[in-house]
Order: C-alpha cells, then structure tokens, then sequence
C-alpha cells in the first residue's frame, strides 16, 4: 500500500489522526490506508519503527501495519527475520527462508 506525505493545508481545517485521535497540527502529515497520522503515530506493529521514514510502502497483515521488512515475520527454523522482499517456503502455519526449509530426518 502506499504512504504519502505532504505538507498540512494553511488555512484547512486539522485532519483528526487515525492513531491517537488527535487533530493533526504538525506541519507535515502522514495519508495511509485513506486515513491521515502523526509522522509519530504511523509505525510498524512489530518493529516500532516510524513508516514514514522508511519508505512510501507498508503492508497490512491481520489487522496489522507492518514495514517491508516485518511482513513475513521470523523464520521457523533460524528464527532470523524474513525480509518482505524474500523468497519463502510455508508448510502449515510456518515460514522459512528458502535456504532454512529442510527434511527433519535428514537435513536436505
């Protein structure tokens, strides 16, 4: 999904935040999933980092919002975190990193 950011509108009146609520009267505001936020409010579910500074995409997952980078989550095997951009294997619930996905009885 894409992540804007543009300068709030003089003389408009303030965009209520979709995270804390609160009017929107910071010079620069954040519009995702047609909604506005603080550059503060707008971040990762699970890495806490801020979406706007780290590019113009996010992802939602389970009512989530993710970054790229925390879109498959870790993998089952290393534990190590799968980049979004990441080729995977999934076996029931699981995800792996290609290199990780192996036979248990025999490791190939």
């Amino acid at each position: 999904m894409a992540l804007t950011a543009s300068p709030a509108q003089a003389g408009h009146q303030p965009k209520g935040c979709a995270g804390c609520n609160r009017k929107i009267k910071d010079r620069y505001l954040l519009k995702a999933l047609d909604k506005y936020w603080h550059e503060d409010c707008l971040k990762c579910a699970c890495c806490d980092c801020r979406l706007g500074e780290v590019g113009s995409t996010l992802y939602t997952k389970a009512n989530l919002i993710l970054c790229r980078g925390t879109i498959y989550g870790n993998c089952a095997a290393c534990s190590k975190l799968i980049p979004a951009f990441e080729m995977v294997m999934r076996a029931k619930e699981n995800v792996y990193h290609l290199d990780c996905f192996a036979c248990q009885l025999c490791n190939q």
